[in-house]
C-alpha cells in the first residue's frame, strides 16, 4: 500500500475511532489495516495512535499529523475536482484565530451566518489577542487588527477600523479637557500593552501632524477592559471604533480632541501562502470581506454620532 492510501486509512481510523470500521471503508481486513498504520508510524518514526481493546486515540504527534494530512487530502480532492471541471463545495475543519473583543461583538454573528451558508465546514475558532504563529500552530486563517508586520503570510483587508481618543464625562469634569494634542502629555492614559508603540500617539489635522508621548499607570492587553475602566473615569484611552461605538452613542464615553484624527488601522484576514488556496479558506475570507464591507456598522455609528 502506498503512502497516500496509508494517509487515507489513518484519517478514517481517527474519524471513525475504529480500525474495523476504517478497514471496511478501505476494503481491507482489520489485520492489514493495523499493519499499514504500524508501517506508517515506523516510516515517520513516531507513534500516531494509542490503542486499547476498547478505543483508539491520538497521540500529540498524531494530532498534529492528522491536521496536516486532513488538509492535504482535502486539497487533493479539490485539485481532482477542479481538474474535472466540477464544482467544489467548501468543507472540512477550518481553524481560525481571532481577537477577543472583535469576535464577541461582530464575528459571532458573522460566523453564524457563514456556517449557514457553508454547512460542511467545521469552524474551530480560538479567541486570543496574542499574535499566533499560523504555520507552527496549525491555523488556516487569523483575523488581525492593526498594522501588519512584514511576513510571508498573505493578507486581505476585511474592513477599516478608525481609532478614537475617548474619556468618561466624569474624568473630564475632574481634569480640564485637552484643547491641543500637546495637552495629552499631562493626562492619565490607560495603555494597550499589545500596541507596538503604546506610549506614543500621532494626531493629525489638515497638514499638521503632532506626535505626543503619553503616560499611564494602567496597562492592559484587552480592549474591553480598557473601555470599561475608561468609562469609570480612570483616564483617557485610544480605542478602535468597533469597541467604543455603543458607549459613545449612549454618552458613557465622549470624544477627546474630536477635531483631530489618529491614523486609522484596518482589520485583515491573514493566511499562509500556498500554491492552491483551500476552498474553505477562500470561502471564509471572501465572506468576511462581503459581510463587513468598506463601511461596517461601527464606522457608520461613529460617523452618525460625529
Amino acid at each position: 500500500m502506498d503512502k497516500l492510501q496509508g494517509m487515507q486509512l489513518f484519517t478514517r481510523v481517527v474519524e471513525s475511532g475504529s480500525f474495523t470500521t476504517a478497514a471496511e471503508q478501505m476494503g481491507m481486513s482489520r489485520a492489514l489495516a493495523s499493519k499499514v498504520i504500524r508501517n506508517l508510524e515506523d516510516a515517520l518514526g513516531v507513534r500516531l495512535l494509542n490503542r486499547t481493546t476498547r478505543r483508539v486515540s491520538l497521540t500529540d504527534p498524531g494530532r498534529n499529523y492528522y491536521q496536516r494530512v486532513s488538509e492535504i487530502l482535502t486539497q487533493l480532492s479539490e485539485v481532482e475536482a477542479e481538474a474535472a471541471n466540477l464544482q467544489v463545495e467548501p468543507r472540512g475543519r477550518l481553524r481560525v484565530s481571532a481577537p477577543i473583543s472583535f469576535s464577541v461583538r461582530y464575528l459571532a454573528a458573522a460566523f453564524a451566518e457563514f456556517q449557514k451558508r457553508y454547512p460542511r465546514i467545521e469552524l474551530d475558532l480560538e479567541l486570543n489577542d496574542r499574535l499566533v504563529d499560523l504555520v507552527e500552530e496549525g491555523f488556516d486563517v487569523a483575523v488581525r487588527i492593526g498594522k501588519l508586520a512584514d511576513s510571508s503570510l498573505v493578507a486581505r483587508r476585511i474592513a477599516p477600523a478608525c481609532l478614537l481618543l475617548v474619556a468618561a464625562p466624569s474624568y473630564l469634569e475632574r481634569f480640564p479637557a485637552p484643547q491641543h494634542p500637546q495637552d495629552l502629555a499631562r493626562h492619565e492614559f490607560i495603555l494597550y500593552s499589545l500596541s507596538p508603540r503604546r506610549d506614543e500617539i500621532v494626531l493629525q489635522k489638515a497638514a499638521e501632524s503632532v506626535p505626543v508621548r503619553v503616560r499611564g499607570r494602567v496597562i492592559n492587553n484587552n480592549g474591553d477592559y480598557i473601555a470599561a475602566i475608561t468609562a469609570l473615569g480612570q483616564g483617557i484611552s485610544l480605542l478602535p471604533a468597533f469597541i467604543v461605538a455603543e458607549q459613545l452613542a449612549s454618552g458613557e464615553l465622549v470624544r477627546v480632541l474630536p477635531g483631530w484624527t489618529v491614523p486609522s488601522i484596518a482589520i485583515h484576514a491573514v493566511y499562509p501562502q500556498t500554491p492552491m488556496l483551500p476552498a474553505k479558506t477562500r470561502a471564509l475570507v471572501d465572506f468576511l470581506v462581503e459581510h463587513f464591507g468598506p463601511e461596517p456598522e461601527w464606522e457608520l455609528q461613529v460617523n452618525r454620532k460625529s
